[in-house]
């Protein structure tokens, strides 16, 4: 009887978290994006909107993802956020650079995800956490060791709010067909547009003009030029917005019209917001 009262009890927890997140179309081909305008000047501490994720820029290729349940998420994941003490619930990490990652996140983080595994074998992660859930799409990155290490690197989305959110990591080379289809349709997509450490300006815009985001954010540059230049080559199919903050918050009803580039400035997290 305890069994099958345990069984039960799986059951309706697994029924409940199902319901907390709201599903998302990451794998189905959107026809149609609502139209909307975005909400601008959150302070990342501040509550999220219902059905909203808020995310913040705070360096290089680390954002900060918020729900409105609470959840917060830290891609590329150096361990240095800034003066805050908070300790998000999960981060994700890529080993291209020591930008990128760190040997030693604090243990009182419950979830941090490694972008690579084992030399050459890559990783996979599919972490539910009811209100959000993160996966990964392995990539190959250059090695110093042997020109090429497969699976290296990682994409990671975060499905949450009934969106897809891609973060490209640290993208060496354009996605294969196969990645593409693993990556599904991303609402929001974090690319780096440095043009050399990364992919080759021309090639990333290939990528993201095939991905057709609603919302692109740069990230990874490390002048006005290399941005400058990103940008004049997508304003032909992207409309672009600079709004002068870090934050931006999201959702299926304020997706634009258009795929828009938005380019947000950024700052490290403080407790004095």
């Amino acid at each position: 009887m305890l069994r099958f009262v345990s069984f039960v009890v799986l059951i309706l927890a697994s029924t409940v978290q199902a319901q907390d997140r709201r599903p998302s179309h990451c794998i189905a081909i959107a026809e149609a994006t609502p139209r909307g305008e975005f909400l601008y000047k959150a302070a990342w501490s501040d509550p999220v909107p219902e059905y909203t994720v808020r995310l913040s820029y705070i360096a290089h290729a680390s954002f900060l993802l918020q729900t409105q349940g609470g959840l917060s998420a830290i891609t590329d994941f150096t361990g240095f956020l800034g003066t805050s003490a908070m300790i998000p619930d999960v981060v994700t990490m890529n080993h291209a650079h020591e930008t990128h990652w760190t040997a030693f996140p604090d243990p009182a983080i419950p979830y941090a995800l490694n972008g690579w595994g084992p030399f050459g074998e890559g990783i996979e992660h599919h972490l539910d956490l009811g209100e959000m859930l993160v996966r990964n799409v392995p990539t190959d990155i250059r090695s110093d060791f042997s020109g090429i290490e497969e699976n290296g690197n990682s994409i990671f989305v975060f499905e949450v709010a009934g969106l897809c959110i891609g973060h490209l990591g640290h993208l060496h080379h354009i996605p294969n067909d196969q990645q593409f289809a693993a990556l599904g349709r991303l609402d929001v997509v974090m690319a780096p547009v440095d043009g050399g450490n990364t992919l080759p300006l021309p090639e990333m815009i290939s990528v993201l003009k095939r991905l057709k985001s609603s919302v692109v954010i740069p990230m990874h540059w490390f002048s006005g030029y290399t941005l400058q230049a990103f940008m004049a080559g997508m304003q032909d199919e992207f409309a672009i917005e600079i709004p002068g903050t870090s934050d931006l918050e999201v959702s299926l009803r304020s997706l634009p019209s258009r795929p828009t580039v938005v380019v947000l400035q950024p700052r490290f997290l403080t407790d004095e917001e």
